[in-house]
């Protein structure tokens, strides 16, 4: 619903976009403006707090296409757009402007059989909320309620693949909140309706996911990191491994000869799925040193060091080390 605010508001400037900007265009600024000035990150400081409100406000509208249209509707008539009550004489500003002395005449009656207050056509009078009675102006619109928050964990499976958990109520009733795949550890996920009632209905749940770690894939965005232990052969003359992916499949990965331990490779598409595409697997190169040597790999090991005796390693280490 119109409110008076949206005259002397510009919420495009508020958010800092163009007023032909696109639904993504706006999601994209009032996510970055809301990080910058969230009350969490700015505690007692009360230039963030409104500014805070301001373009949730901001957003509120002009990502509802119906708002939005009602609010650039307003805008169109600047300042003229402020009606003074109905009865005899009464005039109607800005329209009689806009639209070329269309809404002329007395007692709030008007050419083509127009009866609203203050000479307003029907066809506006639901724009601007109803406030055409015995007060001039808007009325303001009525408000949802709070928003709830709430949160929960899941497993690392759970993230990946999406899931579905119920959260109880006070009341003992288990509301059902489906959790999308790839979904990353400390996002937020809306059940509409499910908050604090209020004249304009109800607000809505934030549910925050904390996701549980993994005893081998570790997430980076949309990548996926593992780390492989490779043998020393393996590492020196180069081998193909094979390697689990969160498909619960196998990879076959190329390890180049002369690999050192802590190399990474990368395999494309085996990463997070999500609806913008697949990240990737990043398979950390761990050589393993063996513990215990019987005589033959001790034997081997030694003929091996003499045969790269004349190799110096730390070459140069000395010159790197200096301040």
């Amino acid at each position: 619903m119109a409110s008076q605010d949206w005259v002397d508001k510009d919420f495009y400037a508020i958010l800092g976009i163009a007023k032909d900007a696109s639904d993504a265009d706006i999601k994209k600024a009032y996510r970055k403006l809301a990080r910058q000035h969230h009350p969490d990150t700015n505690s007692g400081n009360s230039a963030s707090e409104k500014k805070f409100k301001d373009i949730s406000e901001a957003y509120s509208v002009l990502s509802d296409p119906d708002e939005r249209q009602q609010y650039d509707a307003i805008r169109a008539m600047g300042g003229g757009a402020r009606f003074a009550p109905g009865g005899g004489g009464a005039t109607n500003g800005g329209f009689e402007d806009m639209f070329g002395g269309l809404f002329t005449g007395g007692a709030g009656r008007q050419p083509g059989g127009f009866s609203t207050p203050g000479g307003i056509p029907p066809e506006f009078a639901d724009l601007f909320g109803g406030g055409f009675g015995a007060q001039p102006g808007f009325q303001r619109a009525p408000q949802k309620g709070a928003d709830r928050t709430a949160s929960t964990s899941i497993s690392f499976a759970g993230s990946i693949r999406g899931t579905t958990i119920g959260l109880r109520e006070p009341n003992g009733e288990v509301i059902d909140v489906r959790v999308p795949a790839g979904i990353k550890d400390g996002q937020k996920v809306r059940v509409r309706g499910r908050g604090q009632p209020g004249p304009a209905g109800n607000g809505d749940l934030m549910v925050a996911v904390s996701v549980k770690p993994h005893d081998f894939y570790t997430r980076d965005g949309d990548n996926l990191r593992v780390h492989v232990p490779v043998t020393f052969p393996e590492a020196a003359l180069g081998a193909d491994i094979e390697v689990p992916t969160i498909d619960g499949e196998k990879v076959r990965v190329r390890v180049p000869a002369g690999t050192p331990s802590g190399r990474t490779l990368r395999v494309k598409g085996h990463g997070v799925k999500t609806p913008k595409g697949a990240g990737d697997l990043l398979v950390t190169i761990d050589v393993a040193v063996p513990k215990n040597l019987n005589k033959e790999a001790e034997a081997a090991v030694k003929a091996f060091a003499e045969a790269t005796a004349d190799a110096d390693v730390r070459q140069g280490l000395a010159a790197k080390a200096q301040l």
